[in-house]
């Protein structure tokens, strides 16, 4: 395509800007727009960028292009700044350019060590492998932020998205990043590689086909009753708001009782959702207890024995104590605490910020299923959901995406939240405090919604889970292996190509 020769053709600010425009285009195919055809353009674009250059400029073209896709995927972070713009608002042009440039590296250097590689397919396994590897690494580099990868493009809303998937049980998001790539850059290699494109997309719809058709196992015989109050961040800091606050989830935890028809219940409030301590208030305790009419998983903040403030989901049965807590343990950099390896004095909360938790674990409590728990951020890492040495039924995910307003951000998070429930072979059931509340099978199906926005409850019954995934047996050695071999492939056939051309 001429397209193509011109891109190829590029010298200077002109191929850095190419790289920023198709880095832009890449980032249509996340959620929640998932326009797919963009990465057969982006990425056979970018490899036109990289022909001819060194690795020096490959990996500044390879930083340019992560600028426009991470500036247009994660544009909504700016809507958190603009809750104390008061302080903040000098940091509003500034904030998503800085966080990309900081991203930018883990997309410059899969294309630096591409390009050593020469074309063709050694470049483009070397490519899609390193990038895998990189996006890995992203994971788990500073706090971590594996947000928006690009196997995420897949989790199309409705039963394409249901089928397309489910290799995600076998490779994990990251398994399903590697295949993208490739597939991605396969119209740069000429008509027998598109065909075998189409044979390995016809086994990938196959296999999801396959998944999604085996017999199911009884259900649980469990209502949840998910609870969205919609109250706006504004009001949540208010504290003359509280009272009222609270008795709306109290009333929407009846309303869904009523919903129920008098079957066995958990109801579920979101992240935060009570503004009283409900581990040490008894008195809010009580209330919850008598409008659960049984079991409750709440959102609340507590103090531990240390007088520190922890981001908690509390577990209530009846007016006695908690019967069980559980406290985040990824928590938001800068949003909730500090990293120690920063200056920056940058955060929402006042004070020390919250102290972390211990990792996932799995909450028990009388007549409910063991759930492994999820606070908000903690849903997007793959890999570290569960406790594995003490595998739940199913997930509970609470959240409360009211600080990034009606944007994209929330419809990322929940397409990572579906995503985890294919990966562990569990279902998750979600309460978000303005939406989107969610309940997802074990095979990432949609059972019900409350939109962006709502004031509601939704009621739907617990899934039984699935046996465990291979995913969910070995983890991130699978992606990790799969990279690594895939960029160690492109790495040889490509050295000895070089080779045989001398």
């Amino acid at each position: 395509m001429r397209f193509f020769t011109v891109l190829r053709g590029l010298q200077g600010r002109r191929r850095f800007a190419a790289a920023v425009g198709l880095g832009v285009l890449s980032a249509l195919a996340l959620p929640p727009l998932h326009v797919l055809p963009a990465l057969l353009i982006a990425f056979p674009g970018l490899l036109a960028l990289l022909d001819g250059v060194n690795s020096r400029r490959a990996f500044w073209t390879g930083c340019c292009f992560a600028v426009g896709h991470h500036v247009v995927g994660l544009y909504w972070i700016t809507e958190a700044i603009l809750f104390d713009a008061a302080h903040f608002w000098w940091l509003v042009p500034f904030a998503v350019p800085f966080l990309s440039a900081v991203l930018a590296p883990f997309f410059g250097l899969p294309c630096a060590l591409a390009v050593r590689f020469g074309g063709g397919w050694p470049r483009v396994l070397v490519l899609s492998g390193a990038w895998t590897l990189f996006a890995l690494v992203q994971q788990f580099t500073a706090t971590g932020f594996p947000w928006n990868v690009f196997g995420s493009v897949w989790g199309i809303p409705g039963v394409v998205g249901d089928v397309l998937i489910q290799p995600a049980s076998l490779v994990s998001v990251h398994g399903l990043t590697l295949a993208t790539l490739i597939l991605a850059c396969t119209p740069t290699l000429g008509r027998g590689a598109m065909l075998s494109a189409a044979g390995v997309m016809a086994a990938w719809v196959g296999f999801g086909v396959w998944r999604l058709d085996r017999p199911e196992s009884a259900p649980v015989g469990l209502s949840v009753v998910l609870v969205q109050g919609n109250v706006a961040q504004g009001q949540k800091a208010d504290r003359g708001f509280a009272i009222d606050m609270f008795s709306r989830h109290l009333d929407l935890t009846r309303e869904g009782l009523e919903q129920a028809g008098g079957k066995p219940t958990l109801v579920i409030w979101p992240e935060t959702a009570s503004p009283f301590l409900v581990e040490s208030d008894g008195a809010a305790r009580a209330a919850i207890a008598e409008a659960a009419a049984g079991p409750a998983m709440v959102g609340s903040l507590r103090i531990d024995e240390n007088r520190h403030y922890r981001n908690s989901l509390v577990a209530v049965y009846g007016p006695g104590p908690a019967v069980a807590t559980y406290d985040k343990w990824h928590l938001v950099p800068f949003g909730e605490y500090i990293p120690d390896w920063t200056p920056v004095p940058l955060k929402i909360l006042p004070g020390a910020g919250l102290a972390k938790g211990v990792g996932p674990s799995t909450i028990r409590m009388p007549g409910i299923p063991p759930a492994g728990a999820l606070i908000c951020y903690e849903a997007i890492f793959p890999g570290y959901v569960i406790n594995a040495a003490d595998r739940p039924d199913w997930m509970v995910n609470i959240t409360n995406d009211a600080w990034f307003g009606n944007s994209s951000g929330p419809r990322q998070h929940l397409a990572a939240v579906r995503m985890r429930a294919v990966e562990e072979g569990l279902p998750v059931m979600r309460a978000a405090n303005t939406g989107i509340s969610a309940a997802f099978d074990a095979n990432g199906r949609e059972l019900g919604r409350l939109g962006m926005g709502e004031q509601g409850v939704l009621v739907v019954g617990l899934p039984p889970p699935l046996p465990p995934t291979p995913f969910a047996r070995l983890g991130l050695a699978i992606p990790i292996v799969l990279a690594g071999l895939v960029t160690l492939l492109g790495a040889l056939v490509g050295s000895r190509s070089r080779r045989a051309a001398v």
